[in-house]
Parts: structure tokens; C-alpha cells; sequence
């Protein structure tokens, strides 16, 4: 984490052709200062009216050391949330002696809490380099990656706070929010707030940036993220670039590449357990790292750590290699830990395999995958259970020509998540229940995450079909209260009912949440019952529905491009489908 700051004067000429390739000349003009205000103060105000939450946005950038630099405060900002995050981790430890061999479930949720705030922690580190090491120019041109690990954060202090969910557990949760995890969740909030804004501030700040184009020979050496002509990162190694090709050529279920390791019960592999092979993976790898899966049953819990990064893992099929496993609430186990299969390690890719938990339905919160793996993708895969089958938990996620299925969320969780040319199979539920595809999570308006479906069939199982309408089946409820779901230019059956979304609890976030489709087709998409909230926006405009779409949604890196998802191999489409 080390590196210098590099603190530009504003009435200066500022280079930043080391980040940017370009030479930027900066003004800053303080012709409007009020003489009786320091220009500190004056810089927080500009700063501070773009977040909710002003009066704490003042008490912590006010101290930034008297500059004019709005690199200062965001520096400032994100310290501030770390700092909070540690204090919060502590407590999490302190608690876990006093409590944790007393009850099961209170261990599960500090556990969990322990696991999240170290994410928060790589999340918010990621987060001071890149203000750290760059200046004020470099720093916007990298917002989409600011504003993803920001709202990282958010999901892992909103996981951390519900894994504590009956009357015992939340008395130790109340004194994690009272020793940082309260200040953990505002600060991030507030930081996001300003990031998100960023452009406006510096248009506050009389900040002018008159860039010059720098020749395309010295852009393509600074630039990192540049693509080649044939879609890849310049900065992919050539082993992993031959590898993608061949991913890219076969688009079989036999891919004619050379595994790591292979995974085979009968023992003709290297390894005999899926486990046994993530554990294999070096350390926070540059290079692809194959796993190969035979066919057949697995019946484990695996967790790719984070520190097991671009593991590429494919099976002989989503019906014939497939990763099984039943844990579930009812049964005692707090909804993160039943997934059967935990995805963290950053740029993962999953090809022809079956992920399922096969709890049922009187299992109610029974995960199959579990994602927090950032720019990861998921290609010709079976994602199958009931309630609760496929927690989107955090980060930048696609999924591309799956099949899955489930009753109540069963797309759920607080990511920036599409789902692209997959068939979304909605099944019979257990008596007195209900059908929901989607439960969002998003929290704040400004986090620009969501579950987007595009070019998707929403349909019944065979067990569904004959009881489809006495069975009720909606498109999504708000679980948080930013809620953001689109389903766009996808076929929509005639067993989702005609006023398509449904109320969490109440009339909770029915006026804060964001549900909108758009160009849908089919019996189910009729728009004329629809729901009247005033979060429901209907059926948006094209140029409205663009913000959705997998170039705009699930940008990375200063370049705007999907050049994360370019180098899975994994084919995609970047735009509109059906218009």
C-alpha cells in the first residue's frame, strides 16, 4: 500500500500524462471566496452538499489539514471509513470471546461479520491506493471502480448487520453498531456520495482541465487497460491470452486446453475433491488457473478464498458435473453459510457445470452459489434450488445462457449483476407461499447497483404449470430501500401476475426503489395492470434502458470498456439485443 501523494497546485500547469497520456492545464479561481471563510471551510461546503448526510461530511473532512485540494478530502474520507471498519473488526473479536461459545448463532453471525469487514477492508484499501497514488484527473477517470468497491463495502456492512436476525443476536449486534459498524455504514454512504458526484465537485471548485490528446503510440504504453484486436487486455500475459482464444473457439462443453488440475472422483484426475483443487490455486495469481471437473455428483461445500484469484473452472456439463449440497435455515444455518458453493477470489469464470441445493422448499433460505467475486462470470451453467438460489452478494457478476431456478429471492443479493440469454424457471412452492425472481438489495441511490435480466425466459417448471395461476408469482420484491431491478427485451410467461412486483412489507421503500422494464414480450409482460408505486417506473425509454445494458452497467477501469469481461472469453453482447 505504499506510495507517494502527489498533491498538485491548482494555479499551476498539472501533468498527467504518467496516468492519463495527456497534459492537462488546471485553474483555479477565488475570485468568489468570502474572506471570512478559511478556504478549507470553503472547500468542504463544495464538497459536502453533494452527500446526504451533510453535518457528517463536515465533522470529518473539515480537519483535512487546511488544503485546497479536493484529493485531500477524498483521502481523508477514506481513511476515516477504514478506520472505522478496524474498530468494528476489533469489536468483532471481543465480542466473539465473551460470546462466541455460548451460542451457535451468535458465533455464526460474528463469524460471518468477521468475514465481511476483512473484505471491506481489501474493498476500502483498493479504494486509498488508487486516491493515494493518483491525481484528482486519474482519479475520476477510475470512478466506475471507486463506486464498485465503495458499494462492496456497503453490501458487507448490510450482510454483516442481518446476519444477526433473532431477539439474542440482536443485543451483540447493537454493540457492534455502537463500536463502528454504525459509523462503518454512514461513512462508506458518504464517501460514495461524494465520489459519485465527482465531477460536479470539481466544477465547484473552479477546477477546468484543457486536455491536449497525447499521440495513440504513447496513449496504448500508459493506458492499462487497452484492448488488442482481438478484445483482450494488452497487460494479459500470452499463455492467457492463447487460453481465452480456445475458450472463445470451442464454446463446447470439451475445451481442447491443458488443465492445472482435474478433478476426478474415480481418482484419474489429480484430485478427488473440487476442494482439493481450489486449494491448489497459488496466491494471488496473475495467470489463469484451470480447473477441470469430471462428471459427476459432488457432494461438498467449496469456498474459492480471496486470495485464490482467475481461477477458471468447467465441467462436462451442467447435467453431468454437478456441485450439490442441502444446508439451509431451517435447519439452523445462517443464510450466507448454506451456500453449497462460495465464490471471492476476484475474475473468476465458471463453465458448464451445476451448482444446487437441494433443501426444498421447507428449507426456506437454502443457497446453491454464493458470488462476491468481482468481475466474474458464469457461462453455460445450471444454478438450481428454492428459496434463495443465486446470492448476487457483491461486486461486478454475468451470467450468460444458464438455467436457473427457484421460489422466493431466488435472485437476490446487492451487486451490479446481468443476466443475459439464461431461462429464469420459476418452481412450485411450498404450500401458503409465493414466487419471487428478485430481491435487490441496494441501499443508496448512488450505489449504481442492481440485478438487470436481458434477453431472458422467465417461465414455470413442468411441477408449476398446471397450478401456475392459483400459485402467485411476481418479478421481484424490495428487500432494501433502493431496490433496483430491470427486466428488459425478455420473454415473460403468463403465470407472472398482471401487477408484476410485490410489497416486501407493507408499503416499505414502495417510493425509494427503482423496478422498470423494458421492450419485454410475451403474455407476462403486458403493462396495463402493472403495479402504481412511485418507485415503478414502467416502461422506460430506450435512452433510460441504456444505462442497464453490460457496457454501461458493468463498466471497469478508466477506459469505460468491458475489458474484464472481453478477457473471459465468454461470449457477450455489449448493447441492446432485441432493438
Amino acid at each position: 500500500m505504499a506510495g507517494n501523494v502527489i498533491v498538485p497546485a491548482f494555479s499551476l500547469i498539472l501533468v498527467v500524462g504518467v496516468a492519463l497520456g495527456v497534459v492537462a492545464v488546471v485553474h483555479f479561481n477565488n475570485k468568489d471566496d468570502d474572506p471570512r471563510i478559511t478556504g478549507n471551510v470553503k472547500a468542504v461546503q463544495s464538497i459536502c452538499e453533494h452527500a446526504e448526510d451533510q453535518k457528517l461530511c463536515h465533522e470529518t473532512l473539515v480537519p483535512s489539514k487546511g488544503s485546497q485540494d479536493p484529493k485531500e478530502y477524498y483521502k481523508t474520507a477514506v481513511e476515516t471509513t477504514i478506520n472505522s471498519v478496524i474498530k468494528s473488526l476489533n469489536m468483532t473479536n471481543k465480542l466473539s470471546v465473551e460470546h462466541g461459545n455460548k451460542d451457535k448463532g451468535i458465533k455464526m453471525a460474528l463469524d460471518d461479520c468477521k468475514e465481511m469487514l476483512d473484505l471491506a477492508i481489501d474493498s476500502l484499501e483498493a479504494s486509498a491506493k488508487l486516491v493515494r497514488e493518483n491525481d484528482i484527473q486519474a482519479i475520476y477517470n477510475n470512478t466506475a471502480d471507486f463506486t464498485n468497491w465503495l458499494s462492496a463495502t456497503i453490501s458487507y456492512h448490510q450482510t454483516c448487520m442481518d446476519s444477526f436476525d433473532t431477539d439474542g443476536e440482536k443485543k451483540v449486534r447493537e454493540q457492534l453498531q455502537s463500536n463502528g459498524l454504525n459509523d462503518m455504514g454512514k461513512l462508506t454512504g458518504m464517501t460514495l456520495d461524494i465520489v459519485s458526484d465527482l465531477s460536479k465537485i470539481l466544477e465547484s471548485f473552479h477546477l477546468k482541465l484543457n486536455v491536449k490528446p497525447a499521440s495513440t503510440d504513447s496513449r496504448r504504453r500508459l493506458l492499462s487497460v487497452n484492448v488488442d484486436s482481438q478484445g483482450f487486455p494488452t497487460w494479459f500475459s500470452a499463455a492467457d491470452r492463447k487460453l481465452m482464444a480456445q475458450l472463445q473457439k470451442k464454446g463446447g462443453h470439451h475445451l481442447r486446453i491443458t488443465p492445472n488440475v482435474v478433478v476426478a472422483q474415480d481418482g484419474s484426475g489429480t484430485h478427488k475433491s473440487i476442494a482439493d483443487a481450489i486449494a491448489a490455486v497459488p496466491k494471488n495469481s496473475n495467470n489463469r488457473f484451470v480447473i477441470y471437473v469430471k462428471a459427476g455428483v459432488y457432494k461438498e461445500y467449496v469456498t474459492v478464498p480471496k486470495d485464490a484469484t482467475r481461477v477458471l473452472m468447467y465441467g462436462d456439463g451442467p447435467t453431468r458435473t454437478i456441485i450439490t449440497g442441502n444446508k439451509n435455515y431451517a435447519a439452523g444455518t445462517k443464510t450466507m453459510e448454506t451456500a453449497t458453493f462460495s465464490v471471492i477470489g476476484q475474475w473468476f469464470i465458471a463453465k458448464s457445470m451445476r451448482f444446487e441445493n437441494t433443501a426444498g422448499w421447507a428449507g426456506h433460505q437454502a443457497v446453491a452459489l454464493r458470488v462476491s467475486s468481482d468481475m466474474s462470470a458464469f457461462f453455460d451453467c445450471g444454478i438450481h434450488g428454492y428459496q434463495d438460489t443465486l446470492y448476487v452478494h457483491a461486486n461486478r457478476q454475468f451470467y450468460r445462457n444458464c438455467e436457473i431456478s427457484g421460489t422466493i429471492d431466488f435472485i437476490f443479493g446487492h451487486s451490479r449483476t446481468i443476466i443475459q440469454n439464461s431461462k429464469i424457471i420459476v418452481r412450485k412452492p411450498g404450500p401458503s407461499q409465493f414466487n419471487t425472481v428478485t430481491a435487490d438489495g441496494t441501499e443508496r441511490t448512488k450505489e449504481n447497483t442492481g440485478i438487470v435480466i436481458q434477453n431472458c425466459e422467465i417461465l414455470p417448471e413442468k411441477e408449476l404449470y398446471p397450478e401456475r395461476f392459483q400459485v402467485k408469482s411476481y418479478l421481484g420484491r424490495p428487500w432494501k430501500a433502493s431496490s433496483t431491478t430491470v427486466v428488459m427485451e425478455s420473454t415473460i410467461g403468463d403465470f407472472v401476475q398482471p401487477d408484476g412486483w410485490t410489497p416486501w412489507d407493507g408499503n416499505i421503500y414502495l417510493d425509494t426503489l427503482y423496478y422498470a422494464e423494458y421492450n419485454n414480450r410475451g403474455p407476462g409482460a403486458a403493462l396495463d395492470r402493472r403495479v402504481k408505486w412511485k418507485g415503478y417506473r414502467g416502461a422506460i425509454s430506450k435512452d433510460e434502458a441504456a444505462r442497464f445494458i453490460p457496457g454501461a452497467f458493468l463498466e471497469a477501469g478508466p477506459s469505460g470498456k468491458l475489458y474484464w469481461l472481453k478477457a473471459t472469453g465468454i461470449p457477450y453482447q455489449i448493447g441492446f439485443i432485441a432493438s
